[in-house]
């Protein structure tokens, strides 16, 4: 994303009202009317052409901290780990989501690096396609509400609540929450694999993962946990993120992103 298209998405979202993360001293964030833009991303550190889309990633940064418009999550596959170098942020789950997701569109192959916005398969992430897209995303009203809110860090833990909302009784049988703990600023030197003696970068990726959760049928959840506080991360490095899904559809109905508040 250009810098001057940061800009526009920002003061564009602002003027819509655009409800950011609370100051210092309460770590929460509410979204709003309009809908942010989930992008989920399938990596792995054994592909030769997952770091170019990595760096991609890491370059949403920006725009994350100055609107919250975009969330970005970077999901490590394990499918990769077999030709001799086990990525460290892999989990079986991811491959097991992004294969699930793939059935729903009707597709019969995944691959890395993929790129989902709000739920649905996208092959010009590097491009002004996106871009384009984003924007329609974020002028839609949002089919959810949400809010986060981080209560406690403990030693290799925090407590966070979580509340979400969907109005339209249509919407809330398939309707599920699903939370994740992300950070930044990872790196690893790859011993192996067609990455063999290169140093990774790694922004947004996933390290805990909570869902789906289901609604009530009154079209709300709340709900109140520990998930693993990322190992080693500093104060301004990592952060929670929540969406809300449609499990018939893949849709995303709402994704709200809360970097971790200033100690």
């Amino acid at each position: 994303m250009t810098i001057s298209l940061a800009f526009r998405l920002v003061a564009a979202l602002v003027a819509l009202g655009t409800v950011l993360p609370a100051a210092a001293g309460s770590c929460t964030a509410r979204s709003t009317s309009r809908t942010a833009a989930l992008v989920e991303l399938y990596t792995s550190e054994g592909c030769s052409s997952c770091p170019s889309a990595d760096r991609w990633m890491s370059s949403l940064e920006p725009t994350v901290r100055a609107a919250g418009d975009v969330v970005p999550l970077a999901l490590h596959v394990d499918y990769w780990d077999y030709i001799g170098w086990k990525d460290p942020y892999a989990k079986a789950a991811f491959a097991v989501r992004q294969r699930s997701i793939a059935a729903l569109q009707h597709s019969r192959f995944v691959y890395t690096p993929q790129v989902l916005l709000q739920g649905r398969d996208i092959r010009g992430w590097g491009s002004t396609a996106f871009q384009h897209e984003v924007a329609r995303i974020n002028a839609l009203p949002a089919k959810a509400e949400l809010s986060l809110a981080i209560e406690a860090i403990d030693e290799g833990a925090l407590r966070i609540e979580a509340s979400a909302q969907v109005r339209d009784p249509k919407l809330r049988a398939a309707a599920a929450l699903y939370l994740a703990v992300y950070q930044n600023k990872l790196s690893s030197r790859v011993g192996a694999g067609e990455n063999q003696g290169r140093t990774l970068a790694h922004d947004f990726v996933v390290r805990d993962w909570v869902g789906p959760v289901d609604f009530a049928s009154n079209g709300k959840v709340r709900d109140r946990r520990s998930l693993t506080h990322p190992p080693g991360a500093a104060a301004n490095d990592w952060g929670v993120a929540a969406f809300v899904q449609d499990r018939a559809t893949a849709e995303v109905l709402q994704a709200l992103i809360l970097p971790a508040c200033p100690p």
